[in-house]
């Protein structure tokens, strides 16, 4: 049997922009990228902490350093700049290999995005 688990997530990071004239997708800093096992193209789950929506899109690949986490196109009208975001993506895997996996988690500095 297969099933979906939380693959890799970047715990509480701040959106830095939210870009309505931008064709979908967040905008995420390449060092959590690599420090959360995620890549560009891939389908993320979002959840806004300070309102609470929940909706999915794409990742694209931020400038390395820059702690840059921003929302585009549609997405841009569920958040604001300052709001804290998860940021999730889950993995299929044979039930027996999900008992021992272990998730990517990052937990970035709440105000610079940087790795701590």
């Amino acid at each position: 049997m297969m099933i979906e688990v939380l693959k890799s997530k970047i715990h509480c990071a701040r959106v830095t922009e939210a870009n309505l004239n931008y064709m979908g997708s967040i905008t995420v800093d390449e060092d959590l990228l690599d420090a959360a096992n995620m890549i560009a193209g891939e389908k993320v789950h979002i959840v806004d902490n300070n309102n609470g929506e929940r909706f999915e899109t794409y990742i694209i690949k931020g400038e390395r350093g820059s702690g840059k986490i921003c929302l585009n196109g549609a997405a841009a009208r569920k958040v604001q700049p300052g709001d804290i975001v998860i940021i999730m993506s889950y993995a299929m895997m044979d039930f027996e290999d999900a008992k021992s996996f272990k998730p990517s988690l990052v937990f970035p500095d709440p105000q610079t995005n940087s790795l701590v």
